[in-house]
């Protein structure tokens, strides 16, 4: 009976091992996804930072970037304190998956508060930030995002192209006459800002719920993956308890 016990143990231990091992190689992979998709988020749309007066937005992209990396190594890690099975690496790793746990939680909770934050920030500040910091020495990030947004997104001003009425530069004798900027042309050329006409510029189509609409879908997609990974944690430390409780005291 008491061959039958230690067997029966010993496979149970074996099925956690493996079942563990599974886990650590699905968490390593998704730490990549995560690792990948703040890394798009800051280099691929970072343009529209300057933009925000909070930093919130930046913040939840980072920690995404740490957390991703954290989860590779801790993935590591797990494989190693699984198949050595020793009990010290398993509580290290244990504690890992933790913290990982807890700054995925934290980016998800950001990009929610951000979500419903963001349509208030924007119409606070979105106008001010173009019309005042718009070709402002010191101020190239928030001329490049503006002449990008314009752009991509074919509008002109926050509200509409009667905000550039309000900017320093419009009135200043560097903008040479223009009504807006080139970047408000449907088709750019040298000084097109100086004719507002609807054939020439996007008259009627203002820039502030486009990005709003824009960002809300990436703070969408921060989230849902921050909450997913963290949710799938539970299972992992679920499994190196067990795992641990089936494993002999280390002597020492």
């Amino acid at each position: 009976m008491r061959e039958y016990t230690e067997k029966k143990e010993t496979c149970g231990a074996i099925c956690l091992k493996y079942l563990l091992f599974i886990f650590n190689f699905f968490f390593w992979l998704a730490g990549g996804a995560v690792m990948a998709v703040g890394a798009w988020t800051l280099a691929e749309k970072s343009d529209y930072i300057s933009l925000l007066s909070s930093s919130t937005y930046s913040a939840t992209a980072y920690i995404l970037v740490v957390a991703g990396v954290v989860v590779m190594v801790t993935g590591i890690l797990g494989c190693c304190a699984t198949f050595k099975e020793r009990r010290n690496l398993l509580r290290v790793y244990f504690i890992l998956l933790l913290c990982i746990f807890l700054l995925e939680i934290i980016a998800g909770i950001l990009a929610y508060i951000y979500y419903q934050q963001l349509s208030m920030e924007l119409k606070q500040n979105l106008k001010n930030t173009m019309t005042q910091k718009y070709r402002k020495a010191g101020e190239e990030s928030v001329t490049s995002a503006v002449d990008k947004l314009q752009q991509e997104f074919k509008c002109c001003g926050s509200n509409n192209y009667t905000d550039w009425a309000d900017s320093q530069w419009i009135k200043s004798p560097e903008a040479s006459g223009r009504k807006v900027p080139d970047s408000c042309c449907k088709t750019i050329t040298d000084l097109c800002g100086r004719r507002d006409h609807p054939s020439n510029i996007y008259k009627e189509s203002g820039c502030i719920t486009k990005l709003e609409n824009f960002i809300q879908e990436h703070l969408k997609i921060i989230g849902a993956v921050g909450i997913s990974i963290a949710c799938v944690q539970i299972f992992g430390m679920i499994f190196t308890c067990c795992l641990y409780k089936s494993l002999k005291p280390e002597p020492y």
